[in-house]
């Protein structure tokens, strides 16, 4: 699998709410758009220089789709457009200005860890994902 052609997505390893959407989007890209990344791997510190973007804190999930880094609510939606089912119908949130979208991001991402907790350790894909992930 070339990571060149694919989209990145860069998650909080750490964070089960940011697993389990890496599940669910695994789940419904058939077409095998999205490589993965845990925010907390060198690979990502490397992707994210490359960019010249650095993430202090770990609130956010980064999209790297076509070379162009995408974060917070912009990410999310650029993602589900491209998921199997209706998820791209999602897409309408992106007329609210993106102020309030990623308000509403930031408001989930800041009690992630209090109402879906956290994981001692980056989850460790299986061996049919071990491809998918950098």
């Amino acid at each position: 699998m070339n990571s060149n052609s694919k989209s990145i997505i860069l998650f909080d390893g750490v964070c089960n709410l940011c697993n389990g959407f890496v599940q669910f989007v695994i789940r419904r890209d058939s077409r095998f758009n999205f490589m993965f990344c845990s925010l907390q791997s060198e690979a990502a510190k490397e992707i994210l220089s490359a960019h010249n973007e650095f993430v202090k804190n770990l609130n956010t999930l980064v999209l790297i789709e076509d070379g162009r880094l995408f974060t917070r609510s912009t990410a999310i939606l650029r993602i589900l457009k491209q998921l199997d089912g209706g998820w791209k119908y999602l897409k309408v949130f992106a007329v609210m200005p993106g102020f309030f979208r990623d308000a509403v991001y930031w408001l989930i991402s800041k009690s992630r860890y209090i109402f879906f907790g956290k994981r001692k350790v980056c989850i460790i894909p299986t061996p049919a994902l071990k491809e998918r992930f950098l």
